[in-house]
């Protein structure tokens, strides 16, 4: 899946982290201020996941102008910089994704969208706050990357390169649909320089990717993660989602066990939401259904604590809310963690999103405009926010509570505040509610407030971003 949505915040994406979707505004129930919003036992149209803050629905076209200000400043010494390059390409589009993507397109198109991206890079590469920087981390998120032929990856990637050497990013990721992927290409795959591979594996079950709209299958899944390893990629990650249609607990417990079986160096675990902008939504408004076609939210917490389990059982440790890693040396996530740290991130593409010198931007949602204002040589950015400091902190506190533990001394060191004493509410109530060890430092979620984080984080914005309106 994309940065943004799981993956900017995983991570960028999922799948990571953030990271990059084409957002609706969500209605989601509150309690008071000082609590999360209600989840409802049903998985109902709208999302929790918390990708960004503030939230995107507060962005504004209006201040563009300041982030256009923001990128003629000097970046901040020592801030780590980040690349995502958005792939909005795919074979087809599964029925919950979200994202901005485009299926059937002609090589052509393909063409004059790496064009473009190469002439956004040109634009910024010009800038105070880019220029001469080498970027620490590298993202390749769609859509699906891997969708692109070799000459058209080729192509890119020198042009990128060309304008900001990689030859010091200690992590290149690349996101793939196994069912594009054969030995020659993941070959070139690696050659490129990829030390992360992402496969959108989903569910090892032929019927349940099909009913959920998965352009690949089951051997096509092995085939690709047997060329991955006999390549020697030095991470390999699998996607799952738990609660896709149709999943049953016999079929989840098999997902797990094949997973286990792979032995990838990361497995990240997601639970299924159905954002409005999905083939799922549009046949629940035909239908007149309110409540989504997927497994309820205590089956799928109840699918993710059995993976989380046994994946531990099995030799992995569990690093986030979504993610398990078999070897903390090769298999972190660099990306995440810079990004939930504030290091900046220039996205390019259709829909990216982007942080620069404290300011955060979208580009443009639709192909099309996004074209057409790189052709009238601007930049094709659509949207931002200007964050204070107090937003500022608690966009970092609340990503990185979703690594399941606070360092209370990093607010301290960077922000001059003890967080403890700044949330004492939120903090006592999820304390008060099982969701928070007990002790005062460090703040650690347990299990359960590892799996309800994102519904849980929302009890630490700020009144005015606290509202029924989510994006």
């Amino acid at each position: 899946m994309g940065l943004c949505c799981k993956g900017y915040t995983h991570f960028i994406c999922r799948r990571s982290p953030c990271v990059i979707h084409w957002d609706r505004e969500s209605e989601i129930v509150m309690n008071s201020d000082s609590k999360a919003p209600v989840q409802e036992k049903e998985t109902k149209a709208g999302n929790y996941f918390v990708a960004n803050y503030p939230p995107f629905s507060f962005w504004s076209p209006d201040a563009v102008p300041s982030f256009e200000e923001a990128l003629r400043r000097p970046s901040a010494a020592g801030n780590p910089l980040g690349v995502y390059v958005h792939i909005p390409f795919c074979r087809k589009r599964c029925h919950f994704c979200y994202f901005r993507v485009y299926t059937g397109a002609k090589s052509q198109e393909i063409r004059t969208y790496v064009e473009a991206a190469k002439k956004e890079l040109e634009r910024y590469d010009r800038l105070p706050s880019i220029r001469d920087r080498k970027p620490s981390f590298v993202y390749f998120g769609g859509g699906t990357p891997s969708f692109l032929s070799r000459d058209q990856l080729q192509d890119l990637t020198d042009g990128l390169r060309s304008r900001l050497s990689w030859d010091e990013a200690s992590e290149i990721t690349f996101e793939c649909e196994p069912g594009t992927l054969n030995e020659t290409k993941l070959r070139f795959i690696r050659d490129l320089g990829v030390t992360r591979l992402s496969l959108g594996v989903e569910n090892f079950n032929a019927r349940i990717l099909e009913v959920n709209g998965r352009a690949h299958r089951t051997d096509e899944i092995h085939r690709a993660y047997s060329f991955a390893r006999e390549i020697d990629f030095p991470q390999i990650n699998i996607d799952l989602i738990a609660g896709m249609m149709d999943e049953t607990d016999e079929n989840w417990q098999d997902s797990v066990e094949q997973a286990i079986a792979l032995a990838p160096d990361s497995i990240t675990v997601y639970q299924m939401e159905v954002p409005f902008n999905t083939t799922i939504y549009k046949q629940m408004q035909d239908a007149g259904r309110v409540t989504a076609p997927v497994a309820d939210w205590e089956t799928k917490r109840r699918w993710v604590t059995y993976a989380f389990e046994k994946f531990e059982q099995s030799g992995y440790r569990v690093g986030s809310a979504y993610t398990v890693v078999k070897n903390d040396q090769s298999a972190d996530f660099r990306y995440r963690d810079a990004l939930w740290r504030g290091a900046d991130l220039l996205g390019l593409g259709v829909a990216s999103f982007g942080h620069i010198n404290g300011v955060h931007y979208q580009n443009q949602h639709d192909m099309d405009g996004y074209l057409s204002a790189l052709e009238k040589g601007d930049l094709p950015v659509y949207r931002a926010m200007v964050p204070d400091e107090e937003e500022t902190l608690i966009r970092e506190f609340v990503l990185q509570f979703k690594l399941g533990l606070i360092d209370p001394e990093y607010f301290l060191q960077k922000f001059g505040v003890n967080v403890a004493d700044k949330f004492q509410a939120p903090l006592l109530q999820m304390r008060n509610e099982g969701y928070l060890e007990q002790g005062d430092s460090p703040l650690r979620l347990t299990r359960s407030g590892l799996l309800e984080i994102d519904r849980l984080l929302h009890s630490f914005f700020l009144p005015r971003h606290r509202n029924v309106r989510y994006a």
